[in-house]
C-alpha cells in the first residue's frame, strides 16, 4: 500500500456495514461517526479537525464526508469522501462501491483514524507481508484513510498548508514532509496533471479509486 502511515496502532476495529449505513442515511460525517461509535469522551484526543490522506498525499480539514453515489460518473455505484479543507482547496474522491472494502477506526496515543481498505489492495500489496487486513492496519499499511488530531497537532499541520499556495502536502515514508509553495509545484513532486488526478487519481486500478480532485482557487 502507497506512502504506509509508518504508525503501529494500539487498536484497530472493524466498522461493520459502513457502506450500508451510508446507503441508507446518504452521508456521513466523519467526526460525528467517530464520537458515535466509541463513545463520548472514549477516543485518545479531543479532536480539532481532520486530515485526509491519500497515498501519502495530506489535506487538513475541519470535518470530512462520506457520500452515497447511487450512480457515479463512470455509470457504477461509488461514495465518495469531501473534505472541508483550510483555506480555498477543493479536495474529494470518489471510490467504487463495486469493490469489497472494510472499513475501521484505529486509535493509538494522541491520534484516531478512519481508514478503507479492499481486498485486493491487501491482496496484491500486503498479502505476502501479513496475514490479515487486521494486521497489516495494525502496522499502519493502508492506502486511504481520515485521521483526526487534536488542537495543538492540527492547527501546525493546517497552518503548514495554510501558508501555501499548494492543494496538499506530502509525507515521505521515512516520516517527512514535503510541504510544496504552489499547486504547479504539487503536480511536479507527484508527477501528474490535475486532469490525471481528476479523472484516475492517478491510481492503480486495483485500489479502487475513480476520482480525485485536489486544486487550489
Amino acid at each position: 500500500m502507497s506512502a504506509p502511515n509508518q504508525r503501529p496502532w494500539a487498536e484497530v476495529h472493524r466498522i461493520p456495514s459502513f457502506l450500508e449505513r451510508l446507503e441508507e442515511e446518504g452521508g456521513v460525517q466523519v467526526l460525528e461517526f467517530v464520537d458515535e461509535l466509541v463513545g463520548e469522551g472514549s477516543l485518545p484526543i479531543d479532536p480539532e479537525g481532520v486530515v485526509y490522506h491519500d497515498r501519502g498525499i495530506r489535506v487538513p480539514g475541519y470535518d470530512a464526508t462520506f457520500v452515497h453515489e447511487p450512480t457515479g460518473s463512470r455509470g457504477r455505484p461509488a461514495f465518495s469522501v469531501e473534505v472541508d479543507s483550510v483555506g480555498p482547496r477543493n479536495t474529494w474522491a470518489v471510490f467504487d462501491a463495486t469493490v469489497s472494502w472494510d472499513f475501521y477506526l484505529l486509535m493509538t496515543q494522541g491520534v484516531a483514524a478512519l481508514a478503507w481498505v479492499s481486498d485486493e489492495e491487501y491482496r496484491i500489496e500486503e498479502a505476502d507481508q501479513f496475514e490479515t487486513k487486521h494486521d497489516a492496519l495494525t502496522a499502519g499499511r493502508f492506502s486511504f484513510g481520515v485521521f483526526l488530531y487534536g488542537p495543538e497537532d492540527w492547527t501546525e499541520r493546517a497552518d503548514q498548508l495554510r501558508q501555501t499556495d499548494s492543494p496538499a502536502y506530502l509525507r515521505r515514508e521515512d516520516g517527512s514532509n514535503v510541504v510544496p509553495s504552489t499547486q504547479n509545484e504539487f503536480y511536479r513532486f507527484v508527477d501528474a496533471t490535475p486532469t490525471e488526478f481528476r479523472t484516475s487519481g492517478n491510481a492503480d486500478s486495483y485500489l479502487g479509486l475513480l476520482e480525485l480532485e485536489l486544486t487550489i482557487d
